[in-house]
Order: C-alpha cells, then structure tokens, then sequence
C-alpha cells in the first residue's frame, strides 16, 4: 500500500498549490482593480469687506505743475492677510479743494488736481486684524495753470479700492 500513497501525495500537493496560487492571483487581481467612492465636504468662508479707515496728512504738499502724495489708512478685519491691488479715483468721484477754497480753479480749465497711482505702490501687504497706512508716492498732480486761490487747500480726493485675500 505504500507505493500508492506516494502517488497521492503529488497530486494532493499540486492541488495545494494551485489552490494557493489561484487565490493569490484573485486577491492581487481584486486589488489592482478595486475602485471606491464617497463624499467629501470643505466650506468657503467670506472675506470681509476691506474699507478705507482715515486719510492722511500728504508729506509733499501740491504745487502748480507738481505731484504730491496720496496718503490713507484701509482697515483689514479679517483673520487672514489680504493685498490691497488697486487704487483708482472713485466712479464718478471728483477731486475737491476743501470748503474754504471754493475758488480753487485752473486758468486753462483742466482738473485742478488729478491722481495716477503709481504702479510700484500696488500691491501692498495688509495683516490680518490690523489697518495699514498707505503713502501712494507723487499719486496726486496738481495742474500747473492753477489759480493762486488754490494756495493752503486741502483735497479730498474720493477713492476705490480693491483687496484680494493673500
């Protein structure tokens, strides 16, 4: 009887091994072609509106002919960086002299004063929670025919701006 026990034993074992094999081919096989699906969630918060928060004293004051600085402080009550990206004369803003120089005129009848932001100002940084004051160097230009009754005047100058989050 024993010869016939080794004959057995190859194929019991060539069974194993397919067995092993087969099961080991369909998991490598279930693996590589599994696929899945699901929801995920995320939420956008909303910035805050960036507002002017005072003007400023210019450090050049204007001159017929010449350019002095536009000075302001923007105010970011977020709780992330932004960068202030534009400054540009508000629609339908006009440039004023203050209410004791109401005859602050041009002989040639051009604005008195005009503003061009220089673009090496922009953008500026703003921190979080904090108001920022920005100096736009030489931004406001005085016409050079300007009347003598513009002499001591202060102008307010009404802007837009544009901050972007950081």
């Amino acid at each position: 009887m024993r010869p016939r026990r080794w004959r057995r034993t190859p194929i019991v074992f060539g069974a194993l091994v397919a067995l092993v094999l087969g099961l080991s081919a369909g998991s490598a096989y279930g693996y590589l072609t599994t696929h899945g699906s699901g929801k995920g969630f995320a939420s956008v918060g909303t910035m805050q509106t960036v507002t002017m928060a005072t003007a400023g004293t210019p450090s050049t004051p204007l001159l017929p002919g010449g350019t002095g600085d536009v000075v302001f402080s923007v105010t970011n009550p977020n709780n992330f960086s932004v960068s202030l990206v534009a400054v540009a004369l508000e629609t339908d803003g006009t440039i004023t002299p203050d209410t004791g120089h109401s005859g602050c005129t041009t002989t040639d009848g051009n604005p008195v004063v005009t503003l061009n932001v220089p673009s090496d100002d922009l953008p500026v940084a703003i921190p979080a929670n904090t108001t920022q004051p920005i100096n736009l160097a030489s931004a406001a230009s005085m016409d050079a025919a300007a009347t003598s009754n513009c002499q001591g005047a202060t102008f307010d100058i009404p802007l837009a701006i544009t901050a972007r989050s950081s």
